[in-house]
């Protein structure tokens, strides 16, 4: 387990797959001819997209002709076919549902590169790699060598060589072979138009996932997870025991002043419903002089002395390792100083090395029934408390108060709330609500002041509703240099 999920590599043909380049090369064509003297029907040559330029000059020019032809269609390709030619369809969208899984793009295609480069740098349709004069075994090589996983063409060559690459062939039935010609070629999926790519890839990279998530497990033989109720940690534990049975998984949620008391009443349900064994042992994070102290390294202790707990805990229980719920996104996320301390005590992080997104980790719940599916996130009540106020039991109780208060007084107003904090900034508090409640508040100073009520019952001296609203981590906009931490 590494802790690092492999690059995900999606190449893509560029004639007639991204780009309708056949008014560009009907152009080029009539100029070509015009040139030359031979007559060219450029309309019939425009619709057989896909093999080398020589194949098609070959059908038109003498043997000796050919290589030349080629040469001047190239060097007239520039001026005249460029602007002529428009992306195909869903063609942008294709390349950021590739971006969205966290992937690469490469475009491998027959065209000369420049020239394919200069397609995609006019429209727009970046891309991470570009390989030019790529035919036959020469795709089937360059896939290889750039790790692609799907290729997505318009060709039966396209699919052929993606084939025997052992690449997954993705049909797009906008060029000159049908659909069924994809299909007998070996194209796993056929789609009308790039439109409905980003769809089929959000499911095939799920799947796809998944797979290596239960994988993992499997490897693993018995895990205990640290379970604080969360959609992560509850989609793992619930994972855990589809792959390894109930026997082989312990859930284990650590009980302390951070965590607000209705996540233990709600982890206690969710493990009971799986059948599991839930542990709840105590943590004393407040006996600990860095988390108390609430510099930017107080996650660091948070987790280190979690981890400390539940290793033991798991060890009686005969389980073999210890998990969290970390995802591909968490580990993104950049400043994470509790994932440091994780992994200094070998915790493993299978959603992570799976290369499971949150978007991907709540679908996936949904899709099981999970319950937790649509959980909002749930940080211990430390991360309420600014950085450089000691953390105490008092304040925590406070800001719990207040978070409950405040949920209260919304729900009774009619409020649908989702996300919710209050950040204890020493004798202010701050409010984070969703967009949607913070318009909702501004236009009416009755309800806005329902909702300072609220928290300032709770023991602040003042509070106010933040104009930008919720932020996941919003404490560490706080931290003059996060990277001392890490």
């Amino acid at each position: 387990m590494t802790g690092q999920s492999p690059r995900f590599v999606v190449g893509f043909d560029l004639d007639m797959t991204l780009v309708d380049s056949r008014p560009g090369i009907r152009a080029v064509y009539q100029a070509l001819s015009a040139e030359t003297g031979v007559p060219i029907d450029a309309a019939a040559a425009a619709s057989r997209l896909g093999p080398p330029l020589e194949e098609e000059l070959a059908c038109w020019f003498r043997p000796d002709a050919v290589a030349p032809a080629a040469d001047r269609f190239r060097a007239l390709y520039p001026s005249l076919a460029i602007t002529l030619s428009p992306s195909l369809p869903g063609a942008g969208a294709a390349i950021g549902a590739v971006r969205a899984v966290g992937g690469d793009v490469v475009v491998i295609t027959a065209k000369y590169e420049p020239n394919a480069r200069l397609h995609l740098d006019h429209l727009g349709l970046g891309a991470d790699h570009v390989l030019g004069w790529c035919w036959a075994q020469g795709k089937t090589e360059a896939l290889l060598t750039h790790g692609v996983a799907v290729y997505v063409g318009d060709h039966v060559a396209d699919v052929r060589a993606a084939v025997d690459a052992g690449v997954v062939a993705v049909g797009v039935a906008t060029g000159a072979s049908t659909a069924d010609e994809l299909l007998r070629a070996g194209a796993a999926v056929t789609l009308t138009d790039l439109t409905q790519f980003p769809r089929w890839l959000g499911d095939h990279v799920l799947q796809r996932r998944l797979a290596v998530l239960d994988a993992h497990l499997a490897a693993l033989g018995s895990v205990a997870v640290a379970f604080s109720g969360g959609a992560d940690s509850a989609f793992l534990l619930a994972a855990a025991t589809r792959v390894l049975g109930a026997g082989q998984v312990v859930a284990v949620t650590a009980v302390s002043s951070s965590l607000p008391a209705a996540e233990l009443a709600a982890a206690r349900r969710f493990a009971a419903g799986l059948g599991v064994r839930h542990l709840t042992p105590q943590t004393h994070e407040l006996d600990v002089v860095g988390y108390r102290s609430n510099a930017g390294d107080r996650c660091y202790f948070c987790k280190a002395e979690l981890m400390d707990v539940l290793r033991p805990v798991a060890q009686a229980a005969s389980v073999l390792h210890v998990a969290t719920g970390t995802n591909a996104d968490d580990a993104a996320a950049g400043f994470r100083p509790g994932m440091r301390a994780a992994a200094e005590r070998g915790v493993v992080t299978p959603l992570l090395d799976a290369g499971l997104t949150k978007d991907q980790v709540r679908l996936a719940s949904r899709q099981l029934g999970l319950v937790t599916w649509d959980k909002p996130a749930a940080a211990c009540l430390s991360s309420r408390i600014a950085f450089g106020i000691e953390v105490t039991r008092p304040r925590l109780q406070r800001v719990e108060r207040a978070e409950q208060g405040l949920r209260r007084v919304l729900e009774e107003s009619g409020s649908v709330v989702r996300d919710l904090r209050v950040r204890d900034l020493g004798d202010t508090a701050r409010i984070e609500l969703d967009a949607e409640l913070v318009s909702a508040l501004q236009l009416s100073s009755a309800l806005q002041d329902l909702a300072v009520a609220a928290v300032c019952e709770a023991g602040f001296t003042s509070a106010e509703v933040d104009a930008r609203g919720f932020r996941s981590g919003a404490m560490n906009e706080l931290l003059a240099d996060p990277d001392r931490y890490r």
